[in-house]
């Protein structure tokens, strides 16, 4: 690790204001998608690593008492090791341990998010803050949005509650997939998600769809394809139109593995036949075959700047942050087929 680049350094490297390159890092507006990225690449190219966590240890450490900080996640997210939402939460309990906070997590089981019960840390005053990590219900939400103590969601937002966040840029990614696809020659394309199951799938339809519209493409109603019921459990058989697309986008790493094996199950080809992508690139993607081609969520920058908001907020009661969108970037495998050519005008 290089402690000792700054953005100074970045700034200079790239021809920019050291305001630009902060608020690039730190999510904030006014900074071109194309622009942040070029930014945050340039920034892990030097070896810029954020202080959020030893920023966060000063704050608590500045308080008389040691902090505790409630996690709560809805049971449908709660997968083994390696998954997306068991890593997020691990590597954000890890951070707030280093900067000596203890964390009490929770699991929200279906019943009690249905009828609205809410998680025993909050009930009997466990926590000085509390993290929710993955969307609940908006009526369990607007009951939670009530409590008082500082709140952060983590991996989604909800325009209804006035709740900072801390999101992936999921926007950003639902289109920079669908173009490699659009680059690699595909001009039917399909989406796999429940498109209003969580804030973060509904960006990257939204990605998806104006990657679409730029590129003069056909949208089709019957190729955006529900992976889930309306708990957000995912489904065991998987339906496909009669008429298929060449690629398919899928709204994560877990729905594409289980698009290619019902794919394969029915004697289509991957990528040979139709190609699939993915997001999140965690193991799932790795274990696949084929590997799956798709977008890294930076889950350390994530999980540094909800230690950093939330013990921000415990500290400073007035504090807002918003809502801080993190960059994530295109990671190419082996489930993409390269068909340009395959037609005789050009994209």
């Amino acid at each position: 690790m290089k402690s000792g680049v700054k953005m100074l350094d970045i700034a200079n490297k790239l021809g920019v204001s050291v305001v630009t390159v902060s608020n690039a890092l730190a999510g904030r507006d006014g900074v071109s998608q194309q622009l942040r990225k070029k930014i945050c690449d340039t920034a892990d190219e030097l070896g810029y690593i954020p202080s959020a966590t030893k920023s966060a240890k000063r704050k608590l450490a500045s308080l008389k008492t040691v902090k505790t900080i409630g996690m709560i996640t809805s049971e449908r997210y709660v997968g083994g090791k390696g998954t997306f939402y068991w890593e997020l939460t691990a590597n954000i309990s890890n951070k707030l341990s280093s900067a000596n906070a203890f964390t009490v997590y929770e699991c929200i089981s279906a019943e009690n998010e249905k009828n609205i019960i809410m998680p025993n840390i909050i009930t009997e005053n466990k926590a000085d803050g509390l993290i929710v990590i993955g969307q609940l219900s908006r009526k369990y939400l607007e009951q939670l949005s009530k409590i008082d103590i500082p709140l952060l969601f983590v991996d989604f937002y909800d325009t209804r509650f006035n709740v900072d966040s801390v999101n992936s840029d999921s926007y950003h990614g639902g289109y920079i997939v669908t173009d490699y696809l659009v680059e690699m020659g595909h001009r039917k394309i399909g989406f796999f998600g429940k498109v209003n199951a969580t804030s973060s799938i509904n960006d990257r339809f939204l990605g998806y769809v104006k990657c679409i519209m730029e590129n003069n493409l056909e949208y089709r109603q019957e190729w955006t394809i529900s992976d889930r019921d309306d708990r957000g459990i995912l489904y065991t058989k998987i339906n496909f139109p009669d008429d298929m697309p060449t690629a398919f986008v899928c709204n994560s790493d877990e729905t594409a593995f289980r698009v290619i094996a019902a794919l394969k199950s029915k004697g289509v080809r991957v990528p040979e036949d139709i190609s699939v992508v993915g997001y999140d690139n965690y193991t799932v993607s790795s274990i696949c075959i084929p590997e799956i081609t798709t977008v890294e969520v930076d889950l350390d920058r994530m999980a540094s700047a909800a230690v950093d908001i939330i013990t921000r907020k415990i500290c400073e009661p007035s504090y807002r942050e918003g809502r801080k969108i993190i960059s994530g970037k295109l990671i190419v495998k082996d489930s993409v087929l390269d068909i340009r050519g395959s037609y005789k005008d050009d994209l």
